[in-house]
């Protein structure tokens, strides 16, 4: 049975345009019912409507500090297009506990390291700094505590003698767009994750499908 995904956006959009892309095949047990981000100039917001797809700015600012309020009118919109299950991908706000609650076991999110590494911003510098020989992403659970919640699939990449942050963070993003549909795949169907070509996966977990 097919799931109605939300995605969450800050900015252009490309981890969604990956899993939407996925989501075009006969096979694929999801499809994108709206993209809803905080920021207005998000050009993710473009690709969505290029890709026929609903997109809803809930812009953060007029509510000032209390996120809480903004995250409830995103949860109307979620709701009003029959949202089963929401990605994360690249939304740059912390998660309040009614959120994180209301999507309890049926919210994912890919982060650009091999966590628990990592956790947070500016990933990829971080790494270089460390001296890391693999990078990656990952694909998990969200929870309270950020990128703290179970690990459904990871990819990796060796850091290369004279990686900049830029150049790393491209090499990863390429295996972010293969993992995450991968991944969202295999949650829905509840098996293990089989990942595509050119892609290497390091302790995925079993997993539960998402509940109806």
């Amino acid at each position: 049975m097919t799931k109605r995904v939300g995605v969450l956006i800050s900015g252009r959009g490309s981890n969604f345009s990956a899993l939407a892309e996925a989501a075009r095949g006969a096979d694929f047990p999801a499809a994108m019912a709206v993209v809803v981000t905080n920021d207005p100039s998000a050009s993710g917001l473009a690709r969505a409507r290029e890709a026929g797809i609903p997109a809803v700015c809930i812009d953060h600012r007029p509510y000032g500090r209390n996120r809480e309020a903004h995250e409830r009118a995103m949860q109307d919109v979620l709701l009003s297009h029959g949202v089963e299950l929401l990605c994360l991908a690249g939304y740059m706000r912390l998660l309040t506990p009614y959120l994180v609650g209301a999507w309890q076991g049926r919210m994912l999110n890919i982060h650009p390291s091999l966590l628990p590494s990592f956790p947070g911003l500016h990933t990829h510098a971080r790494a270089l700094v460390a001296g890391a020989k693999i990078h990656g992403c990952t694909v998990h659970l969200v929870t309270d505590i950020m990128d703290e919640g179970p690990i459904l699939g990871q990819a990796a990449v060796p850091v290369l003698r004279g990686d900049t942050a830029e150049t790393l963070a491209a090499r990863v993003l390429a295996q972010e767009h293969l993992l995450y549909p991968a991944v969202l795949k295999s949650f829905l169907a509840g098996g293990a994750i089989e990942p595509p070509a050119g892609e290497r996966l390091i302790n995925p977990l079993p997993h539960k499908a998402a509940a109806p």
